[in-house]
């Protein structure tokens, strides 16, 4: 059995400096810490097997689901459902960071990408 996890994971994705980094994963799902820079964003993508969800800690963005936009601050929630077309975007002056549990688990344990394009690479390897 695994042991529980006992993390301040809001204290740990203020920490986080790297854009995505893999907190936890179990059988079922995982937790990723994401740190977006000011003018970056996600960028586009569709899960097709996995439902997401996203809490904001720090910053402020946009949310875009299905072409739909709205504002993401600290405390705010936002699901994206397997299939939804999404992007987060940073228009901050600084980091918008954010806690993303994935179900089932979308990245391999241990995953550290620093920027954008490091993950965007590592992506294009795994298709």
């Amino acid at each position: 059995m695994t042991e529980p996890l006992d993390v301040d994971i809001v204290k740990l994705a203020r920490g986080n400096d790297a854009f995505r980094r893999e907190i936890a994963t179990g059988e079922h799902s995982q937790v990723v810490a994401m740190t977006i820079p000011a003018g970056g964003e996600i960028g586009e993508e569709v899960h097709e097997e996995n439902d997401q969800l996203l809490v904001f800690v720090d910053g402020e963005g946009e949310a875009v689901l299905d072409g739909k936009t709205s504002k993401v601050t600290p405390n705010d929630l936002v699901m994206v459902p397997a299939g939804t077309r999404h992007n987060f975007i940073n228009t901050g002056d600084g980091p918008l960071r954010l806690v993303t549990v994935y179900a089932p688990p979308e990245h391999a344990p241990g995953t550290v990408h620093q920027t954008k394009a490091e993950a965007d690479a590592a992506e294009a390897d795994e298709h």
